[in-house]
């Protein structure tokens, strides 16, 4: 499974047309991108992992991530024996807490104690009839506790909102042997203007979110740059600019340890494949 290169991280993939997503996901592989991630906010997750599996030869698809209230681990990883079966070590299983505001909503009170969840989790993987390896899931790890489970129970973490900073901090956590697999949210504009229109309100969504505030706040911004979107955390977290200002950031994560990044591309119509900037994209960031 080749876990180097640029990846593509696209809500489009998961719950747009299922026949532009197939589509699109054989184009990104023509294009270069070495993986397609794809998050699970509810809906049959391992049928857009099939669907894309099924569209491409050579491509990872990854869940970004399998949200582990929402699964069964045996059920889990019998899809994931299935698709491999079918396709080959091409699926990585990326698996993560979620947050309680999204997880309480449908049960108040079922989201506690996240690292044990986790680790229950990883338990039933590694208990099923046909476990799920090692090498074949990492984790959407933010703080240093879910760091160290991704470094010892998986094959590394997936880190989404974050800036090269953070990177820096996930490699030295995990070591050296551990993958740091980060997600990079981009934006093609000219100016701040444009870039502030598209993502501020995306932005701001999450950082309602105590996981990703947190997160930030850790790491060195302030809570008014956290309740205002200020200008230096949208900068630190979305790369926006032109494909050149893309590339640089994939490289600011690269030289802080990552050993693959995921570009997610925003524009103003946030349902539409983004299919045009993908193709910009690619001769960049190959």
């Amino acid at each position: 499974m080749d876990l180097s290169g640029v990846g593509v991280w696209s809500q489009q993939l998961r719950y747009g047309d299922a026949a532009e997503a197939a589509e699109a996901a054989a184009e990104l592989e023509e294009l270069g991108y070495s993986a397609m991630w794809v998050p699970d906010i509810g809906g049959p997750v391992f049928d857009t992992v099939g669907n894309l599996l099924g569209a491409t030869r050579r491509a990872v698809v990854a869940t970004g991530i399998l949200n582990l209230w929402m699964h069964a681990p045996e059920d889990a990883a019998a899809s994931f024996a299935s698709l491999s079966a079918e396709h080959g070590d091409r699926f990585l299983m990326g698996i993560g807490v979620s947050h309680a505001p999204l997880v309480d909503s449908a049960e108040p009170g079922r989201y506690r104690r996240p690292l044990a969840a986790m680790s229950a989790f990883l338990d039933g993987l590694d208990a099923a009839e046909r476990p799920v390896p090692r090498d074949s899931r990492v984790l959407a790890a933010l703080g240093p506790r879910m760091l160290e489970t991704a470094a010892k129970r998986a094959r590394g973490a997936h880190p989404y909102l974050v800036p090269p900073e953070h990177t820096r901090i996930a490699r030295e956590a995990v070591g050296d042997g551990p993958l740091v697999l980060p997600e990079q949210t981009v934006i093609l504009c000219s100016t701040r203007d444009e870039a502030r229109e598209i993502g501020t309100d995306w932005l701001r969504s999450y950082l309602g979110l105590p996981n990703y505030a947190g997160n930030l706040l850790r790491i060195g911004f302030t809570q008014e740059d956290v309740d205002t979107v200020s200008d230096r955390l949208f900068d630190a977290v979305i790369a926006w600019g032109d494909e050149e200002a893309v590339r640089r950031r994939v490289d600011e994560h690269r030289a802080a340890g990552a050993d693959h990044v995921c570009v997610q591309v925003l524009t103003a119509d946030g349902n539409a494949f983004p299919r045009e900037e993908w193709r910009r994209l690619a001769p960049a960031l190959r």
